[in-house]
């Protein structure tokens, strides 16, 4: 693939979440009318809705994630193939997502009850959030990128309630005990 068709690729993904969403009946932007550059509880209604949320650095994270794996585990690969690993699991994980089966399973979670999927605009914004995560982590050395992987991690578990990995942990095996933790903040608890 050339650098100009992989440029193409990474572009278009936007478009291909919008349009992919919006035919599946996803809000352009939150149904409250407003867009918010960042929504600060997971309780909020606005939650998935806007531009930026606790997720977001999840997001940021898939992106970091895919540079770490690479350089960890397939140095050989180009910047190029990483970047394209990037993008088809950005736009597929933006996706695969929305789909009922996706859906239901955050819903089981006592976190994500009543979770009906993100807007198009926090959709895309997760996908530019996640290629940012990308190309900041391919300026990083591998040892910055574990430091920033802990912080960013520690920092959306503690004050967020939620991360990636409690994220990940509570789809596969949930855990009654972080259950409750994260819903000591739940205002409607």
């Amino acid at each position: 693939m050339t650098d100009r068709s992989l440029a193409f690729l990474t572009i278009s993904g936007v478009f291909i979440i919008a349009i992919t969403l919006l035919a599946w009946g996803q809000p352009i932007i939150c149904t409250c009318g407003e867009v918010k550059f960042w929504v600060g509880s997971i309780f909020d209604s606005g939650n998935s809705q806007h531009i930026a949320d606790w997720y977001t650095l999840s997001h940021f994270l898939h992106g970091v994630l895919i540079v770490l794996v690479a350089r960890l585990f397939f140095p050989g690969l180009s910047k190029q193939t990483v970047l394209l690993v990037a993008v088809v699991t950005g736009i597929g994980w933006e996706i695969i997502e929305h789909t009922e089966w996706v859906l239901g399973a955050f819903r089981t979670t006592t976190i994500n009850q009543g979770y009906f999927g993100d807007s198009v605009l926090n959709s895309v914004s997760d996908y530019i959030w996640m290629l940012g995560g990308f190309f900041v982590a391919r300026a990083l050395s591998t040892f910055w990128i574990f430091a920033g992987v802990l912080a960013l991690e520690l920092t959306a578990a503690l004050i967020g309630r939620d991360s990636l990995a409690l994220s990940t942990l509570m789809l596969v095996y949930p855990v009654e005990t972080v259950a409750n933790w994260q819903q000591e903040l739940n205002p409607m608890r």
